[in-house]
Formats: C-alpha cells, sequence, structure tokens
C-alpha cells in the first residue's frame, strides 16, 4: 500500500508540477502529461482514498484521516464521499432511491424500477461518453448538489456548522484548482482553451476508468434490484443482501487487481468494507465458499471484457424494458 500510494501520488502530481513550470511547448505533450496525471488521478481515487476513508488503509485511523484528503486533492471531497459512498451505496446496494450511485441523471437508467425515457433506448451507446465526464461533474456541481441533499436528510448540521464545512469545500476545490488549472493557464505558453481541453482529458481518462470499475460491479444482469416493502424495509439480511447486488469480475489477474485498488472483488469489499483490499484475493475463496454452502449467489465475470460486455448488455435492456427482473 505504501509503495501504491508513493507511486499513484507521484504519477498524478509529476506531470502537473512539470507543467506549471512553463517549459511545455508542445500541445501534444500538454495532453499526454495531463492524461498521464489522470492515471495517476484514478489510482488515487481507487487505491488510496477508497481504503482511507473505509478506514481500511491502516490501523492509524489519522493515516487514513489524511490519507483520506487525497480525494480533496484531487478536487472530490472526503466528508461527501463518505456518506454518499460508505453509508448510502454500502447500507442500501442498489436500492432505488436510497443508493446514490444508482441515481444518475434523467438520461441514465440504472434500475428497472426507474421511469424509461425514449433516450434511455441508446444509453448503451451513449453512456461511455458521460462517464467519461463524471468526475469533471463531480469535482464542480455534484459535491455541491449532494451536499444540499445530505443537509436536508440530517448528515449536516445546519447553521454555523454547516456553513464551516461548505468553506472547507470551497477552500478544498480552490487548492485542487489553482494547482491543477489556473496555474496551468498562467504559466503555460499553450493558449488557455487549450490547457482547458487538456485538463478535461485528464478527466476523461479518470472519469471512464472509475465509473467504468464501480459500474461493472452493480449494473449486470445478474444483480437484483430489490425494492421496500409496504413497511419500507428490505427483506432479507444485509450480508446476503451485498451477495445478491454485487458482482466480481477478473479475479485471476494480479496486475489489474493492484492497479484499480482490489475493486475487481467488489463482493469481499461489500461484506468487509473495513479490511484493505490487498487481503481480498486471498479472502474471496472463503467468501465463494461459504456462500456456496448457505446456496446464495457468487456473482461473477471471468475478466474485464466478459464485465463491460455484461455492463453494455444491462444497459441496453434498461434501455429498451419496462420491466426486468426486480428481485
Amino acid at each position: 500500500m505504501i509503495i501504491k500510494t508513493v507511486l499513484m501520488l507521484l504519477v498524478f502530481i509529476t506531470p502537473l508540477v512539470i507543467i506549471n513550470t512553463g517549459i511545455v511547448e508542445s500541445t501534444l505533450l500538454l495532453f499526454a502529461l495531463y492524461i498521464t496525471s489522470g492515471f495517476g488521478m484514478a489510482g488515487i481515487g481507487m487505491g488510496i482514498m477508497h481504503d482511507a476513508i473505509h478506514n481500511s488503509y491502516s490501523k492509524n485511523q489519522k493515516v487514513n484521516q489524511y490519507l483520506g484528503y487525497t480525494l480533496n486533492l484531487i478536487g472530490a471531497n472526503a466528508s461527501i464521499w463518505r456518506i454518499q459512498h460508505n453509508v448510502l451505496h454500502h447500507t442500501f446496494t442498489n436500492i432505488e432511491e436510497a443508493d446514490d450511485d444508482i441515481n444518475p441523471p434523467f438520461f441514465l437508467r440504472f434500475t428497472p424500477h426507474t421511469k424509461r425515457h425514449g433516450i434511455h433506448k441508446f444509453q448503451h451507446i451513449y453512456s461511455w461518453f458521460f462517464y467519461g465526464l463524471s468526475t469533471v461533474s463531480w469535482v464542480t456541481a455534484k459535491d455541491f448538489v449532494r451536499m444540499a441533499r445530505f443537509k436536508k436528510m440530517g448528515f449536516f448540521k445546519g447553521g454555523k456548522t454547516f456553513n464551516m464545512e461548505l468553506m472547507k469545500v470551497i477552500g478544498w476545490k480552490a487548492l485542487s484548482f489553482t494547482f491543477v488549472l489556473i496555474l496551468p493557464m498562467i504559466m503555460s505558453p499553450q493558449a488557455w482553451w487549450v490547457v482547458l481541453l487538456a485538463f478535461i482529458s485528464m478527466h476523461f481518462v479518470t472519469g471512464l476508468m472509475i465509473t467504468t470499475v464501480f459500474q461493472l460491479a452493480h449494473i449486470v444482469p445478474t444483480t437484483e434490484y430489490p425494492l421496500p416493502n409496504e413497511e419500507g424495509v428490505v427483506e432479507g439480511d444485509w450480508a446476503s443482501h451485498q451477495l445478491f447486488t454485487t458482482s466480481n469480475f477478473s479475479p485471476k489477474s494480479r496486475l489489474f487487481s493492484w492497479c484499480i485498488g482490489g475493486l475487481n472483488y467488489q463482493i469481499e469489499h461489500h461484506l468487509l468494507p473495513n479490511i484493505c483490499h490487498v487481503h481480498y484475493r486471498k479472502i474471496s475463496h472463503i467468501v465463494a465458499q461459504t456462500a456456496k454452502e448457505y446456496g446464495l449467489p457468487y456473482h461473477n465475470n471471468h475478466n474485464f471484457v466478459s464485465a463491460v460486455g455484461e455492463h453494455f448488455k444491462m444497459l441496453r435492456q434498461l434501455g429498451r424494458m419496462d420491466n426486468l427482473r426486480a428481485g
């Protein structure tokens, strides 16, 4: 984890330092450096902050706290992510409205219980473009939208406490944007709009990688989308719910798993979120055997390509059918 942390931070920061020196005159090199930084940003998101905010990076909570701030460094916010991901997604996985990960804009449909529009018929084609733009939306507007919604839900206290938290979010974003976009616009010999396009290309790489990896775990034909009963309660126990709504992929590729922070073992992560991802591969054999013993599903796509194909198929089904298996 230490080696990965140092490497991913260097991959993210080093290209930006080079850009900020103002020595990059080639447009092609400018884009190459920003895109390289995008790979580092994705690595920070999947391999550092994700474990840290789950308190699974280290037994030392201060280490987890400070490494969780790497998310703030790349323009998002650890406090908001903790609510959206740790609390809502992990507690209410694939439950419409409760799981924030399956509550996208109207032009995307991630659950059979969401109202279908005509445009959804083509979402298996255009979704990938919006996946690429997802982190641009995240670092600019989405955090503020979520913060306002989470305040109404009671996660943030009102008055001075909320205003102080809001100022922290704005301050971190100002720091990130200054280093990643404003200084390059000032220092680079390139036109401002070229730097902006390069910045967007960095985020496109990051967004496409991160969003695709997370989607392959939950939006596939084998996973289910449970609904609460009339009393607002989802039947079944929490652990079984995670097995019904989550899928693994590409379990045999150690290098791939290392690069994406073990997120190909999503079942293990959902069942044991407080365990560092470096242990998921060995744990997976125990989890799979236990699921088999109790007659519970253990969804798994054997490689990344097949998982992408299954997600593509699910997007197409959701875009064309009003009623799918609700689980």
